[in-house]
């Protein structure tokens, strides 16, 4: 199976940097993966169109080429990324807005739109603060990204896994977390 992993955040010595890690060193080694480490690679997240630069072009971006072949490459997308103030970082959703777009990842309808990702899976591994009994009530914490870009594009299905409280959390616990990532990771 080819393998994305999608990785959003500037700390590689954060927890999410552990995280990656560990999906890194228990995915099977018959699996090929390959890494887009947004910050490492300075991904420029700003959307941008105008007369020249239409939006209905983007699809075909040069900027954003490597992107959408990579994605085209995979069997499964998986991401990782903490939730700041109830969603993706902005780097992502810059990544979002500017490779999942018309013409490559969906096509527009009069009413809707018809999806062109098909055939692919998704995991979205994120992290955060909020006490588990709040998440449900919250409009993201990975669930924008699975149900309204991923499943709208024909991603699906995908699993969300979400790592939770970080700031309370002991060592012990932060480590039962990344336990359990390692865990589903060997089952891809």
């Amino acid at each position: 199976m080819n393998i994305l992993i999608i990785y959003s955040h500037p700390n590689h010595e954060s927890f999410n940097g552990a995280v990656l890690e560990q999906i890194q060193n228990n995915l099977d080694s018959r699996h090929t993966v390959r890494l887009v480490d947004l910050y490492a690679e300075h991904f420029d997240p700003v959307l941008f169109f105008d007369k020249q630069h239409r939006r209905r072009d983007l699809s075909k971006d040069p900027a954003t080429k490597k992107y959408r072949d990579l994605i085209i490459w995979a069997d499964k997308l998986i991401f990782v990324y903490p939730t700041w103030w109830g969603g993706m970082p902005a780097m992502l959703k810059g990544f979002v807005d500017r490779v999942f777009v018309s013409g490559f990842a969906y096509k527009g309808k009069k009413i809707g739109m018809t999806p062109k990702l098909n055939g692919r899976t998704a995991w979205i591994v994120t992290s955060h603060d909020t006490p588990a009994i709040a998440v449900p009530f919250m409009p993201d914490y990975g669930s924008v990204l699975k149900r309204q870009v991923l499943a709208a594009c024909g991603i699906k299905p995908c699993r969300i896994t979400s790592l939770a409280p970080l700031k309370s959390s002991t060592p012990a616990r932060r480590q039962k977390m990344l336990e359990k990532v390692a865990r589903l990771a060997r089952k891809i």
